[in-house]
């Protein structure tokens, strides 16, 4: 018997990748960078693989390098990367790397040296994020050493990218912008001798609003777990993780009861309370008290109280119920569950850390549609 779990649905990720497919004439990279968004990195990418994702993306090394030991050969890009790691283990597995600064580079030439091998590479330029990429002051002369580099065998360059800031609210003239200085940014490289492969910048959003954005390869993330980037807009996207546990213990109480801590709930009746053993330690943000959605006993309901470490309390009025009840947090919200939006817009914060949240230790994954 299960107390709490995670449930992921990979035939949900495979018709997410399908419908994102149909929609570029692109290679597409499906980003399962931070453990698959908290739907498990390695089951997620084998689902994507399976309807015909042609890539993977992750952050750090480390993640490339699971991929790779878990038998997973499909073309990865990992792209954060600080000084010092061994990125002669990503060279030698075949992991793409992104390069933004001549450090960075000079770094991946030493690889491909430890390696004996040509590291495949990614630069980046800012295009106005101000986060990763060369800014284009910097641009021509990372260029110049990649040319040299890639001359001398030592690398070979096998995409440009960026980022966008605002694709999530489509019209925005920040994207416009964007697009014109990687417009420019294609230019020098062309200027500088380099031909690469892939050129990329859509990520969900763009792939899925700005056709025009979508080069030679799209980095959807959010949308291949059924999310949404774009508030209001499904786009036909199924959500392939839903969050539950089971009441745990029920009490009645009379009113004008404080609930958890400094009792900044106080029921306004006599109440059947129950307790759902999931708290902060478990993704439930604290932020929730007194706002997160649940469905619980035949309706939906509010926490009530503060979220704590390990369990939370929900009022259920008059409603009978029962230890061992299932309360359900969120999910893709077929039955009248709350959804991942709904918890996001509940705790002010967007759908992407709703879901990211639950990949912690103690409550485990299950997952539907699993394939031999």
């Amino acid at each position: 018997m299960w107390q709490s779990e995670v449930r992921v649905d990979l035939d949900a990720i495979r018709e997410n990748v399908t419908r994102l497919r149909a929609g570029t004439g692109a290679e597409l990279m499906a980003v399962v960078k931070a453990d698959g968004y908290g739907h498990g990195m390695v089951p997620s990418a084998r689902a994507a693989l399976d309807a015909g994702a042609d890539w993977l993306g992750v952050c750090t090394l480390d993640e490339a390098l699971t991929l790779r030991r878990a038998g997973l050969d499909a073309p990865v890009l990992a792209w954060l990367l600080a000084p010092g790691l061994p990125l002669h283990e990503g060279v030698a597995a075949g992991v793409d790397l992104a390069a933004a600064s001549l450090t960075q580079l000079d770094e991946m030439v030493e690889a491909s040296r430890l390696a004996d091998r040509p590291a495949r590479l990614h630069l980046k330029i800012d295009t106005g994020l101000a986060r990763g990429g060369a800014t284009v002051a910097d641009w021509p002369a990372l260029l110049e050493a990649a040319a040299k580099a890639q001359a001398d065998g030592l690398v070979e360059v096998v995409g440009v990218w960026s980022h966008f800031v605002y694709a999530d609210l489509p019209g925005h003239p920040t994207t416009d912008r964007q697009l014109a200085v990687f417009h420019e940014g294609l230019a020098m490289v062309e200027r500088a001798g380099l031909r690469p492969r892939y050129r990329h910048l859509a990520n969900s959003a763009a792939t899925l609003t700005r056709p025009d954005t979508h080069f030679d390869l799209v980095r959807p993330g959010l949308a291949t777990y059924g999310l949404s980037p774009v508030a209001g807009e499904r786009f036909g996207l199924r959500p392939a993780m839903t969050a539950r546990a089971r009441v745990m213990l029920t009490k009645r109480v009379p009113a004008g009861s404080g609930v958890s801590y400094g009792h900044t709930y106080l029921t306004d009746a006599d109440a059947n309370l129950a307790v759902v053993p999931l708290g902060y330690a478990d993704g439930v943000p604290r932020h929730a008290s007194n706002t997160g959605p649940v469905q619980l006993a035949g309706r939906r309901r509010t926490v009530s109280g503060r979220v704590c470490m390990d369990q939370f309390v929900v009022d259920c009025g008059d409603d009978p119920v029962a230890a061992g009840d299932v309360a359900t947090l969120f999910g893709p919200g077929a039955d009248g569950e709350p959804t991942a939006d709904d918890w996001a817009e509940a705790v002010g914060t967007i759908n992407y850390e709703i879901v990211t949240r639950f990949g912690g230790v103690r409550v485990p994954r299950v997952y539907d549609g699993e394939r031999p």
